[in-house]
């Protein structure tokens, strides 16, 4: 039977992270929980073994249903029928097994009838639930629509729709608009109080909205009438039930075709308010859009893992002159390059997830007593570190995913560019990854503060402090020379931008890129210390990083002010 947790030693490489233990402690606020449920942990050991037989469970049910059905829900897709979504035939089938399998709700408090797991484990599911079908997951992995409810909605709100999450039901967050893509200070879809009701009602249009018939939508709109910029944004809750909202229409899309991509119209919808008014651009939309990055960070760890995997069967299959063409240097280098991307993905995404995991849970306790002063400095520590690892997981896994899905087609040859071989769906799909959620270029944009003002920097020393053995040790001094180039680099972009504004805007990416390249080779460095299996990948990882960092810090150093004048003169022509 085919099981994507068991068959994959990565994942469970991670699942033991030392950090785990203090994201245990905390996510079970020392296992009380055991006094009040049965099932629930009563120690960090039976937390982990819990942990594993659920994401035991995910990896089966990916294994054996939602795999299989890739290729039919690619080609039969959603559709519109009365105003409405029905998904796929293979969909619906996903969704019945994982419902069935209790994996809705995963990271909700047993209250809600919820699994109470991390964020690092839902991420794991996540990309589980990616390799299988990167579509499907766009459906599944949207209930961490349900966290946002969780942190910041009332208890009225939390115990009417946590529970229907963890019962299965599907999840949307409608953020976009025609005229508000990226920029969603522009949205002005209408929300207007109707006293007699007690509700808010909604109308106007979304679009480009994943899932976007989904039984719980979490919407932005425009509660203050007459502003035009983000303080007039709201974040409320709809409930599919009380109907006001029709699919338009699903839009075509070049790939992940079993998520429905929707245009929505509101005609009078009822709605509640989720917080407080004002704040729903501000706070709410950007704890929910930094979800989302992590979970496209998983999806696109995913592709990568299911992209690597059909080329290297395939090579190994494939011959060629007399011999399997894994016997081809070019061929193999090529393969050895999507191995350590996808490692480097993967170990970029759960050292993300566990700062997340650790700051969440403490921001999360700091809503039911005083937190400790120890307890503070903590969660702003690892809230600094969410903040700058998140867009780098987001940037480079989606990166990752385009190129891994594009080396497995060149693998594959000719086959590759028929229907017959999952590499071209997977090629198809990976091409949305670096785009929604936050293009690589926004990305850039929420780094390059972290290079400013030294949250990279800061960690890297962090990092340079790690034991070292026989087989990494000239791997660290190697990185040790690139964290100077880098300095050397961020000092240089800030003296010119002194003069010639514009300019570190300019090397932005080659400046966030070179951190991210140090930051991914010391974690696989890290693991390489700790395991020898991971050391022949970490050296493949670190040589190519080496390539990417020397190239863009040439760049920098011959590059001169006038290079941004010169730049801007050429967009204008």
């Amino acid at each position: 039977m085919a099981n994507f947790f068991s068959d994959n030693k990565d994942l469970q490489y991670h699942l033991s992270h030392p950090l785990m233990k203090r994201i245990i402690e905390l996510k079970e606020r020392n296992f009380a929980d055991a006094n009040v449920y049965d099932y629930a942990p009563q120690n960090t050991e039976d937390a982990l073994d819990s942990y594993r037989r659920v994401l035991d469970i995910v990896g089966e049910v990916c294994g054996e249903v939602i795999a299989p059905n890739a290729e039919g829900v690619d080609h039969e897709g959603p559709r519109v029928v009365n105003d409405h979504v029905e998904y796929a035939s293979g969909t619906v089938r996903n969704i019945e097994a994982l419902t069935e399998a209790g994996l809705g709700g995963m990271t909700l408090p047993r209250k809600y009838d919820g699994l109470n797991m991390p964020v690092t484990c839902f991420a794991m599911a996540n990309e589980m639930v990616a390799r299988a079908d990167a579509g499907f997951e766009n459906i599944w992995g949207l209930q961490d629509c349900a966290e946002t409810i969780n942190e910041f909605a009332s208890d009225e709100i939390k115990a009417k729709f946590l529970p229907r999450v963890s019962a299965g039901e599907t999840c949307a967050m409608d953020l976009t608009e025609p005229d508000a893509g990226s920029d969603l200070g522009a949205v002005m879809l209408k929300a207007t109080y109707d006293e007699a009701a007690g509700v808010w009602r909604l109308n106007g249009c979304k679009r480009f909205i994943t899932n976007g018939d989904g039984d719980i939508s979490l919407v932005l709109a425009r509660t203050e009438e007459g502003t035009k910029d983000a303080r007039g944004l709201s974040m409320l809750v709809y409930d599919k039930r009380d109907g006001g909202v029709k699919v338009r229409r699903i839009e075509n899309k070049l790939g992940i075709k079993g998520s429905p991509t929707c245009e929505l119209v509101f005609n009078n919808a009822p709605a509640t308010l989720v917080g407080d008014r004002k704040m729903g651009l501000i706070k709410y939309v950007m704890s929910l859009m930094n979800a989302a990055r992590l979970g496209i960070s998983a999806q696109s760890t995913g592709l990568c893992e299911a992209a690597y995997r059909e080329a290297l069967k395939y090579a190994g299959e494939r011959e060629q002159f007399g011999k399997p063409i894994i016997q081809f240097a070019a061929v193999a280098e090529m393969l050895k390059n999507m191995e350590a991307k996808t490692l480097a993905s993967r170990a970029m995404l759960y050292e993300t997830a566990r700062f997340v995991d650790i700051y969440k849970q403490l921001n999360h306790i700091s809503q039911e007593r005083s937190l400790e002063p120890e307890e503070r400095q903590e969660m702003k520590f690892y809230n600094r570190l969410a903040d700058g690892f998140t867009p780098l997981a987001k940037m480079f896994a989606s990166e990752y995913a385009n190129e891994v899905a594009y080396d497995s087609i060149q693998i594959h040859g000719g086959s590759g560019y028929m229907k017959d071989y999952a590499c071209e769906r997977l090629y198809r799909d990976a091409r949305i990854m670096n785009i929604y959620e936050g293009t690589t270029q926004l990305q850039v944009v929420a780094a390059i503060n972290h290079v400013t003002k030294g949250t990279y920097l800061e960690q890297i020393m962090r990092y340079e402090e790690n034991p070292r053995t026989e087989a990494t040790k000239a791997m660290g001094e190697k990185l040790v020379t690139l964290r100077e180039k880098y300095q050397k680099a961020v000092e240089r972009v800030e003296t010119i931008d002194k003069e010639a504004a514009g300019y570190k805007e300019f090397h932005s990416r080659r400046l966030v890129e070179i951190a991210g390249y140090i930051i991914l080779s010391h974690i696989m460095l890290r693991q390489a210390a700790e395991c020898e299996e991971y050391v022949a990948p970490t050296k493949v990882f670190v040589k190519y990083a080496t390539k990417k960092i020397t190239e863009a810090y040439s760049y920098i150093e011959e590059s001169e002010a006038s290079d941004v004048e010169l730049f801007k003169a050429e967009a204008l022509q």
